[in-house]
């Protein structure tokens, strides 16, 4: 087969019913700079692009003059994934380095992910790169308040578009506007916030997420990673008194946590193959995103990038070098209903050489077949 290729970076632009995905597709797709990308979406006849058509495929693929395809879900999403990616290779439609799936009529964007993260071939062909998610400021809060789907959508958010901002006139909307704003803030702290009124939501900012490259890209790693927003005074959980407002309202907001856990002991391979066996068996469905730069004892000046929804985890990556100066092992974790304190502590049974727990925790691998940063 020849030399392996890169996976392709894939991104999923998501959001609740009428936060107006529709609309910024329609921007996007007449956007030369979209030229080389796949987009994926429901049905051609919610988005308007006709008049970009400039040659028909088949009845699933269209070719637009942007330069991008434009692409229906056939089947599922797997199937539809395969297909695009054999036509490409088989050189039966024009190359793309980019794949954007629109998430119409799917609240929840686990799935989506778990399909690209646990499937055996897509994974060597397609690496998750970024979660987009949009917002209707008018209705953000009260969706927010209703809806569990939509907060989860925020919370592993990469980039957070803001629209329908313009709606939001006077005193009560730049007040209403700065409610949300401060509530997404600590939702997804390391979301990078767009307002699509003002033209910031463009594809040079909402697909280069970092990761998709971190052979050429390493300096990317520590933008897609986003610790330092992690780890600000402001990020507060509801146990130390300062996060007092609106419980009753925000009771969905109240299950979610956002935090960065950090370490500067180096850790087996071993150890933390093991380490995430125990976190996705006992914490799996409330790991809604995990992110994380790791240091191991075997190479400790190469670290792995690891990258996870729920219980399903891309193939680590190895770095050529440290994405920085900074040389501690980081984790960046969005979860529902696990504290910082209980990942802390399961990490410093693997990394203490002090707790006796530890040896206990080491005699497991004998029997625990983890895959993962071993494989490497």
């Amino acid at each position: 087969m020849g030399e392996t290729q890169q996976p392709i970076p894939l991104s999923v632009i998501t959001g609740f019913l009428g936060a107006g995905k529709t609309t910024l597709l329609n921007r996007l797709l007449k956007d030369p700079a979209m030229a080389g990308t796949a987009v994926i979406i429901n049905e051609f006849g919610e988005v308007g692009i006709d008049h970009l058509l400039v040659e028909t495929a088949d009845e699933n693929i269209m070719e637009m003059s942007s330069g991008c395809l434009c692409c229906t879900i056939r089947g599922d999403l797997i199937d539809t994934l395969e297909d695009l990616m054999i036509r490409r290779d088989e050189g039966r439609i024009s190359s793309f380095d980019r794949v954007v799936i629109e998430t119409t009529g799917l609240a929840d964007p686990a799935p989506v992910l778990h399909t690209i993260m646990n499937h055996q071939w897509l994974v060597t062909r397609y690496r998750l790169e970024s979660v987009i998610t949009l917002v209707d400021a008018v209705n953000a809060e009260a969706t927010l308040d209703a809806q569990e789907e939509a907060v989860k959508q925020v919370a592993v958010a990469d980039r957070l578009v803001l629209t329908k901002t313009d709606l939001l006139t006077g005193l009560d909307g730049e007040q209403k506007l700065g409610r949300l704003v401060q509530r997404l803030r600590k939702l997804a702290p390391g979301a990078r916030m767009l307002d699509n009124y003002t033209g910031e939501a463009v594809p040079s900012v909402l697909f280069n997420a970092g990761l998709y490259d971190p052979f050429s890209k390493t300096s990317d790693v520590m933008a897609w990673l986003s610790a330092d927003a992690f780890e600000t005074p402001a990020r507060r959980t509801r146990k130390d008194g300062h996060d007092h407002h609106h419980h009753d309202t925000n009771r969905h907001d109240e299950h979610i946590r956002a935090f960065c856990v950090t370490t500067d002991d180096a850790i087996s391979a071993m150890s933390f193959d093991l380490f995430l066996e125990l976190l996705r068996a006992n914490h799996g469905p409330n790991l809604l995103r995990v992110k994380g730069v790791v240091k191991v004892e075997e190479d400790p000046e190469r670290p792995f990038v690891i990258h996870g929804v729920q219980h399903v985890f891309h193939p680590p990556v190895q770095l050529d070098a440290w994405p920085g100066k900074d040389r501690k092992t980081r984790l960046v974790m969005i979860t529902r209903d696990i504290e910082k304190s209980q990942i802390e502590a399961l990490l410093r049974a693997f990394t203490d050489r002090s707790m006796p727990a530890s040896h206990a925790f080491r005699d497991e691998t004998l029997s625990l077949k983890s895959g993962g940063l071993l494989d490497q």
